[in-house]
């Protein structure tokens, strides 16, 4: 049985592409890692192995002009979810890793997350402005459940009356909501909830660790309720794939309570371009073409696209077609707005865990 014919049991990457930082790439065979009974499957399975990341802070600035927020917190690098398209897998490249399967089976864990953001908000360098919980990798990923490390450093945020973002595909966000309820009741959280696909069956494969699509939605209506303000995030609009499903998206997502809208156009820089199509080729090869051709017509007859702006967007009659769509039942649902600002006035310093106060 050859490599290409295998599959990695409950991944979305079923390949290590070549890291684009090493001069050497490994390639694994099958049959000296799985017993005989795996191997009678077809079916192979790669643990999820947590590893120390040994970070001296916690808070990146961000200087893209096109991403709505300067400062975000990411627990964790890598991402158990193994969404196929997400942009964030390169990352892993950078820590000597690939993209493909080590991203969503190497995970690399922040465990004094909590801790260094107490002290970096209690700096006297900090001027409060909004955090973004998950700028890159899902903050409500498996791991979570476990580490419970987003848990924490919300729980500082709410001591220290710091607005956050959240942005998740996961319903684990509803166990933190007796944190985010007291922090929307002061205006210091938001939360998007990325919805790609009403399609259970699709979502399964192509985001093959998160939440189905009725609990995302399900996790719109708790928050609501809990009076938490919400955006529905359609992210990533899949041409050719999911594009059509804009208006049931945007009507699913008012339904359940959510107050405002967005969306992104996929994008697949780098290393997540043959980890997509490896997983199109494979789940839906008839379709491959078509997507392919799509995606061609809104990035100038390439793939991918990163000049600022028109990266999240694209260009062209289709990329035109797509935001109109959006906009015309973004608008006529009442999702065009924006969310209630968050309030910046109520910040206080976090008191350090070792009990020492501020002078001034």
């Amino acid at each position: 049985m050859t490599a290409r014919e295998r599959s990695t049991k409950r991944r979305g990457a079923q390949i290590d592409p070549p890291n684009r930082y090493e001069s050497a790439h490994r390639e694994q065979e099958f049959e000296q890692l799985c017993d005989p009974e795996d191997l009678a499957s077809g079916e192979r399975v790669v643990p999820t192995q947590f590893m120390p990341d040994r970070s001296q802070s916690i808070l990146s600035e961000n200087h893209s002009p096109d991403v709505g927020f300067r400062w975000s917190i990411n627990p964790y690098r890598g991402c158990e979810h193994g969404c196929t398209y997400c942009f964030a897998r390169p990352t892993h490249e950078l820590l000597g890793m690939s993209a493909g399967i080590d991203f969503e089976t190497k995970i690399m864990v922040k465990h004094d997350a909590p801790e260094l953001l107490r002290r970096e908000l209690a700096g006297d360098s900090w001027r409060p402005e909004p955090i973004m919980i998950s700028g890159v990798t899902d903050c409500y990923q498996p791991a979570e459940r476990r580490f419970r490390l987003t848990r924490g450093c919300l729980a500082v945020m709410l001591e220290a009356r710091q607005p956050a973002m959240l942005v998740t595909k996961n319903a684990l966000v509803l166990r933190d909501l007796d944190l985010l309820g007291p922090m929307a009741a002061q205006r210091l959280v938001r939360v998007a909830i990325s919805l790609t696909t009403l399609d259970a069956d699709l979502a399964r494969q192509m985001e093959p660790r998160t939440s189905p699509p009725a609990e995302r939605l399900r996790a719109i209506r708790e928050l609501h309720a809990a009076g938490v303000p919400v955006c529905a995030l359609i992210a990533p609009v899949v041409p050719g794939l999911t594009d059509s499903e804009l208006p049931a998206l945007l009507r699913a997502a008012k339904e359940a309570g959510a107050r405002s809208a967005g969306y992104v156009l996929m994008r697949l820089p780098w290393t997540v371009l043959p980890v997509f199509f490896d997983w199109l080729e494979r789940t839906y090869p008839l379709k491959k073409p078509r997507v392919e051709a799509l995606l061609r017509s809104m990035r100038d007859g390439k793939f991918y696209d990163a000049t600022w702006g028109s990266r999240m967007r694209g260009r062209g009659p289709l990329a035109d077609q797509i935001e109109q769509v959006f906009d015309v039942f973004a608008r006529k649902l009442g999702l065009d707005g924006s969310l209630p600002p968050l309030d910046m006035t109520r910040f206080r310093p976090p008191r350090p865990t070792a009990g020492q106060l501020r002078l001034f």
